[in-house]
């Protein structure tokens, strides 16, 4: 069972297939795993709004994303969903680590845990809507 935390945007959620009946076009989904302990789950979510939600909101091509989690295996889903997968893969690797850095420093602190990321990647990803 996944439990639906933060629903796309309104352009994004219309999208079907490779496009939206408004002329919505998702060409690519970027999917990411994290483990995310029942306990923690709070500490993500605003770690979440605190770091990658503001940055991915000023991203050239970014539509939106939906934020799941499975309680059965404390594991955070997120779905990116991109215009393109040229404006997705232009952004700058060291762009993507500052953002990251700033997401784990939000997480430790709001897990108060030492110097690892509390939640660490278990899968990346893309997926193509058909």
């Amino acid at each position: 069972m996944l439990l639906l935390i933060s629903p796309p945007s309104a352009s994004a959620a219309r999208a079907t297939g490779s496009g939206g009946p408004e002329g919505v076009q998702i060409e690519v989904v970027e999917h990411l795993r994290l483990k995310v302990p029942a306990a923690a789950r709070q500490a993500w979510l605003e770690a979440e709004q605190g770091s990658w939600e503001p940055w991915l909101q000023r991203q050239a091509g970014f539509l939106g994303r939906q934020l799941l989690w499975d309680p059965e295996r404390e594991e955070g889903t997120l779905l990116i969903h991109w215009a393109s997968r040229e404006q997705w893969q232009a952004i700058p690797p060291a762009e993507v680590e500052r953002v990251q850095r700033r997401f784990e420093q939000l997480a430790r602190r709001h897990t108060g845990r030492g110097l690892a990321n509390p939640f660490p990647l278990t899968h990346q990803g893309e997926l193509v809507p058909q």
